[in-house]
């Protein structure tokens, strides 16, 4: 049976809620024959996230790990392809900290890809009539902070893990607030999750990079 570790973020940027920590929750305890889920809170904070997902990974012992957070302004569920080595904050985490043009790991590799199977996940989420599609921009906040530093530990364990991260649109009750900018109930991000979990448990076998990096 394979240990699939979910983590969600904390409202952050004046929010009450962060739908990406309200699916994960969802998440939690959900267990079949191929696999079970174990769910973390994760800070939008720069460094603090890192060594609470690091600390996660040794309790849990994952074979699986889907790192999911919000983007408002997004319509879709957007399975991103890359993560990049840099801490470009738009505004401040919650601890108030707004790093501009930082490496996440200073000399670490430029950028790393998912080990997701990600087209695999936007095809199998779109023919059950989620929207979702590829992201080649996880952002440069505490999203991409997370994702880099998830890949780059990977590699530098070196353990078969398979990782990534999803983002996902803002709630109704959010986009409420924010005229003009789309939306996503829970109900459908967690039937995506669920479906991407589902799709890279079945295609976990066919993946052949682990935390490949790039030059």
């Amino acid at each position: 049976m394979k240990k699939v570790l979910v983590t969600g973020f904390d409202p952050f940027g004046g929010e009450t809620v962060n739908p990406s920590l309200e699916a994960a929750k969802q998440a939690a305890g959900w267990k079949n024959d191929r696999y079970i889920v174990e769910v973390r809170e994760i800070p939008t904070v720069f460094g603090q996230s890192l060594e609470i997902l690091h600390d996660a990974m040794k309790q849990v012992d994952p074979d699986i790990v889907i790192c999911v957070g919000q983007a408002g302004g997004r319509a879709d569920i957007s399975v991103e392809r890359i993560a990049v080595n840099i801490n470009d904050a738009r505004i401040p985490d919650n601890e108030g900290h707004q790093p501009i043009d930082e490496p996440v790991v200073p000399g670490g590799p430029v950028g790393y890809w998912s080990t997701l199977p990600v087209k695999a996940i936007v095809h199998e989420l779109r023919r059950h009539g989620i929207p979702a599609s590829v992201s080649y921009t996880a952002g440069t906040f505490v999203c991409n902070h997370v994702f880099y530093g998830l890949m780059h530990y990977i590699a530098q364990v070196k353990m078969p893990i398979r990782a990534g991260f999803i983002h996902i649109p803002y709630l109704p009750e959010q986009a409420a607030r924010h005229p003009g900018q789309p939306s996503m109930a829970l109900e459908t991000i967690v039937k995506g999750l669920r479906i991407a979990i589902d799709v890279t448990v079945e295609r976990e076998e066919d993946i052949q990079a682990v935390g490949g990096q790039i030059c």
